[in-house]
């Protein structure tokens, strides 16, 4: 072992002072600071007072985000980029109690993460403002303490909508925490361990540490921790001269590796003692890796040359918005880490700490980024209101909070964002961690150490021509989409097949499946569609084609999907707008259910063995002269398929795209198909699907997230609409109604359904999604018991296969003791009040067309739900033929005018005819503008685009400017359509579109504007 120190120069203080404190209190505490704050999604500046009566607020604990609670709104603040969601501006205020023996030390406040524009204040003191909504902060509060009772206020401000380009949380959504500490401690972000030299035998760890008011005659010790906890390696010294930053190194022997397989973390203790009393400790995680960027040969890491298997990942999404516990992190992580990736892109910010905390335990390499742009994406982002004031301070907190995790390979600094303070960006970085290599998606490559590429490294002619003269990695790739449950036979490309693609062939001549969310004549575009889980909906290419191309080229270090779980947000750019209200480019939905692509990428990326057959085999408007692809995806040397027991052959999975699933084209007739997967000859695993009959019972499973980080145990409760027989019927739609009993809360209920206007928090009830829904919960604080009473009229919502309903309801221990009081269900169909005049439930009954069935369950006398579901031919999911959606052949792209970002004037309005979509823009003589977001997923060029527009006002052109990325493109005119009513006409130009992200402005010049329906581009 050897060691070194090098001192430098600290603050003095008095001796008087310090051994004062010494009498007071001894070691760092840190206390969770997450339960019972107060809420109020007002504004008032009285608010921030010491003394105020919040006793009419909200009680409740962060991690929270009003945004999710609130829900979807048409019209919400956050427009289609934020999946129709709110922002405003809310308050929270915590008291607490402080000794007067404590206010002698240095008391921290840390906020891990608040969306956006923070102001905090203590005992009425203002502390400051943090603009960044994704980054940690931490005021010290110490002067402004008292004895007895203090005040926290906070003051978030999300007014200023869009903020982002998809989804964002509003409020602390993240942990928060007080840090007391001596006066003399170790500085936040102040320890940095290095690992400048590793051999499998032997390696060195460097660490910086700072200190705050160092002094003379205190001890330094710092030691090196396996990571079973064995000291490897110690060192003390004492401090002879006045210093703040120490630089220590250590030989640990025989060190073990980080990697996705060996999550091996190892721990530096810092303390600071005086007279063998620990004043300060520190614990910091760190681990051994190598890593080497090769042009010619990708990435390496410990000395292995590897692919990266990564996602990118918003922060918030499924269940919870923004507002993730460690539990329910941990859940959504080690799904993705189960499908197989091994590397992951938080796009595009930083997370709270303990995303990195698990991402080292659980292995998964992490590309950090900071932002999503350098100015303004979004009309009020971060890039607009705090960008060029605050990225010093933002990137500073950022790296000397990160750069400790073995899980972070690579920093970037931007995404889809280009501007001539790259270079500055990455010297700034560069000053603060030379261990990792810089990048960006899709930004300022040249002034990058690795160029990052998003969806534009799909294309034929960039994969077989690009040359590179440095290390390069798809930062978003593949863009392809899945809807869980549904199918198409024919390809289908998002804004039709663009040039110098890879041809991804239709799977039959003509079209076999006819149903679909939303009735294509009441479709906004084309759209929305839900779009198909054979892999063949995409913007470029399949998944199964992209992974080929990682897989075999050499230089191409590996790719981001675009993404792991589907995500809030962004609905009108893929989707089309409402009823859209998410994205579902994930491999798994905001539910957490499996996506037929998570079986995909896992028969590729992992060992274990592995089976998975697509579609369901129940089918009841199939023809059965049809024929069906059935896909397994397996890891086995081959796979056999049995329809009702009768061999249909063997296939094995290859290794080109259209080869890695095994496929059989099976003529359709009931009963079961089965596939069997062998390994050297031997049966390995297999699996089945028989057809199902219309759904009759619940299937209901609890999975347990453990409490950990003083965050309480969360609970998932899965339903599954079964028949008589225990299948799944795959289209099953009954709501599913569900309450609560002692001391469990809910978090919300979700199902994955893009187009589902329940709202996830405030409802106690919502539909199957394709056969599935899930209740998701959590313990209160110092839980004893609880149990789940749920329930569900079931039966075939169209009354196609059957017209029997049955009605399910049953009681569910959670926690702890429960007596199962026994349930009564009574029922009505003539739209009467069960309560009053239901008759009991004893067996499944009939209903006719527009039936709707009442139900109320009860326990002790007492209503404990209550149940109601229509059934009819128009109910549910829509089912088609062959020719529903021709009118939607050769259309191009129709963006409706209200889902644009409206301005001044501009008021979106229904008082017309012959509008598409759910609306237009009006002006009613007023100023104003409307601001459309694409997406060119194509070559940078020039575009036909077109309004939709109508007025009637004689010899009035209403001159508006069109800007497009900011820059001025031209003056329209629009010449009167003969009517205010249905009298639409449209105004064509040309104008050139960027790769990627583009806004698209109209704005009135001073004489008003028409109304305008939709921009086409063509």
């Amino acid at each position: 072992m050897k060691f070194q120190i090098y001192l430098r120069k600290c603050i003095p203080l008095s001796l008087l002072l310090f051994l004062s404190v010494l009498n007071g209190f001894s070691q760092r505490t840190e206390t969770n600071f997450n339960q019972n704050w107060r809420f109020i999604l007002e504004d008032d500046s009285s608010f921030s007072k010491e003394n105020l009566d919040d006793s009419a607020w909200i009680t409740l604990d962060v991690p929270h985000d009003w945004s999710f609670e609130k829900g979807v709104r048409e019209g919400g603040d956050q427009g289609q980029g934020g999946g129709y969601h709110d922002g405003g501006i809310g308050w929270y205020r915590k008291s607490f109690e402080r000794n007067k023996e404590r206010l002698s030390n240095t008391t921290y406040i840390e906020f891990e993460g608040v969306y956006m524009n923070s102001e905090v204040w203590v005992n009425g003191a203002y502390l400051g403002k943090r603009p960044y909504g994704y980054i940690s902060f931490r005021y010290d509060i110490s002067e402004y303490l008292k004895e007895g009772q203090n005040t926290i206020a906070v003051r978030v401000d999300n007014s200023l909508e869009p903020s982002a380009r998809w989804y964002h949380p509003c409020g602390i959504y993240a942990p928060v925490h007080l840090i007391e500490v001596q006066p003399t401690h170790i500085a936040p972000n102040g320890v940095f361990v290095t690992t400048p030299k590793i051999t499998n035998s032997k390696a060195t760890v460097a660490a910086k540490i700072n200190m705050i008011e160092a002094k003379k005659g205190l001890v330094l010790k710092v030691r090196v921790l396996s990571p079973q906890g064995k000291i490897l390696a110690t060192t003390s010294r004492n401090i002879q001269n006045i210093e703040d930053d120490f630089q220590i190194e250590f030989e640990v022997d025989n060190p073990s590796f980080w990697s996705p397989e060996t999550p091996e973390v190892y721990q530096l203790m810092t303390q600071i003692e005086s007279n063998e009393t620990v004043l300060d400790e520190v614990k910091t995680n760190f681990g051994f890796r190598t890593i080497e960027w090769k042009t010619e040969t990708g990435f390496w890491l410990n000395g292995e040359n590897i692919k990266l298997k990564g996602v990118c990942e918003h922060w918030e999404g499924g269940p919870v918005g923004g507002a993730w516990t460690k539990p329910m992190l941990r859940w959504k992580l080690q799904l993705l880490k189960d499908m197989g990736i091994n590397a992951i892109r938080p796009s595009h910010n930083p997370t709270p700490p303990m995303f990195y905390n698990l991402c080292d335990e659980i292995g998964l390499l992490v590309m950090d980024e900071i932002f999503d742009g350098w100015h303004k994406k979004a009309a009020q982002d971060y890039g607009k209101q705090a960008f060029d004031s605050w990225w010093q301070r933002d990137m500073k907190e950022w790296i000397t909070r990160d750069r400790n995790h073995p899980s972070i390979f690579l920093w970037s600094l931007g995404n889809e964002t280009h501007s001539d303070i790259a270079p500055e960006l990455v010297r700034f970085g560069k000053s603060l961690d030379t261990t990792r290599l810089f990048t960006s998606g899709a930004g300022n490559s040249e002034d990058m150490e690795i160029i990052g590429v998003n969806g534009g490294s799909e294309t034929k002619k960039f994969i077989e021509s690009k040359t590179f003269d440095k290390p390069f990695i798809s930062t978003e790739a593949p863009h392809t989409w899945q809807t869980r449950g549904y199918y198409r036979t024919q390809t289908w490309w998002r804004d039709n097949e663009l040039p110098g693609t890879y041809p991804l062939p239709d799977l039959t001549e003509k079209e076999i499946f006819f149903y679909e969310g939303i009735d294509p004549k009441n479709w906004k575009n084309r759209k929305q569609s839900f779009n198909s889980s054979y892999d063949n909906a995409t913007v470029r290419v399949s998944a199964r084609k992209y992974w080929e191309v990682v897989r075999d080229l050499p230089w191409h270090s590996g790719h981001f999907r675009w993404t792991g779980f589907d995500y809030y947000g962004e609905a009108g750019l893929a989707h089309g707008g409402l009823p859209f209200n998410l994205f579902m480019g994930g491999a798994l939905d905001v539910a957490g259910f499996k996506k037929d692509l998570f079986y995909f990428y896992q028969s590729q990326w992992t060992k274990e063995t592995m089976l998975h057959m697509l579609p369901s085999w129940t089918h009841p408007r199939m023809k059965k002269s049809n024929v069906v692809p059935v896909w397994v995806y397996s890891n086995a040397d081959e796979v056999e398929l049995f329809l009702n027991g009768k061999s249909l052959g063997k296939d094995k999975p290859g290794t080109v795209w259209n080869e890695m699933q095994c496929e059989w084209m099976v003529p359709y007739q009931e009963g079961k198909l089965e596939a069997v997967a062998y390994k050297k000859g031997q049966e390995v695993k297999r699996t089945a699907f028989n057809t199902s009959k219309q759904p009759s019972k619940l299937k209901t499973t609890l999975d347990t997230l453990a409490a950990e980080s003083g965050f309480t145990t969360s609970y998932i409760i899965t339903s599954e609409g079964m028949d008589a027989n225990d299948n799944l019927f795959p289209y099953a739609e009954n709501k599913v109604y569900y309450n609560l009993l002692g001391d469990l809360e809910k978090v919300s209920i979700e199902n994955g359904n893009p187009i589902d206007p329940t709202s996830r928090t405030k409802a106690n009830f919502r539909s199957m999604f394709f056969g599935k829904v899930r209740l998701f919960l959590e313990e209160k604080e110092n839980a004893q018991e609880g149990s789940l009473i749920t329930g569900g009229i079931l039966g075939d919502k169209a009354l196609y296969l059957s017209n029997q309903v049955s009605i399910i309801a049953e009681e569910i221990p959670i926690l702890g003791k429960i007596n199962n009081a026994k349930l009564e269900i009574l029922y009505t169909t003539n739209g009467t009040d069960p309560e009053t005049s239901g008759i009991p439930y004893q067996k499944p009954f009939e209903v006719t067309d527009g039936t709707t069935v009442k139900a109320v369950v009860k326990q002790n006398g007492k209503v404990v739900l209550n149940m109601s579901e229509k059934f009819g031919k128009n109910e549910g999911l829509f089912w088609g033929d062959e020719h529903s959606e021709d009118m939607w052949i050769g259309r191009g792209i129709n963006i409706a005018a209200e889902e644009g970002i409206m301005e001044g004037g501009a008021k979106s309005s229904k008082n017309a005819h012959r509008f598409k979509g759910s609306g237009f823009v009006k002006f009613d003589g007023k100023e104003g503008a409307i601001t459309w977001y694409q997406e060119n997923d194509g070559e940078a060029g020039d575009y036909s685009i077109r309004f939709r527009y109508m007025h009637n006002n004689t010899d009035q052109l209403h001159p508006m400017e069109l800007y497009v990325n900011d820059e001025y493109i031209r003056t329209l005119e629009f010449h009167p359509t003969g009517g205010w009513e249905k009298e639409w006409k449209f105004v064509p130009t040309i104008i050139t579109l960027n790769t990627g992200a583009n806004n698209i402005q109209l704005k009135t010049t001073g004489k008003s504007g028409p109304f305008i329906d939709e921009l086409y581009i063509d």
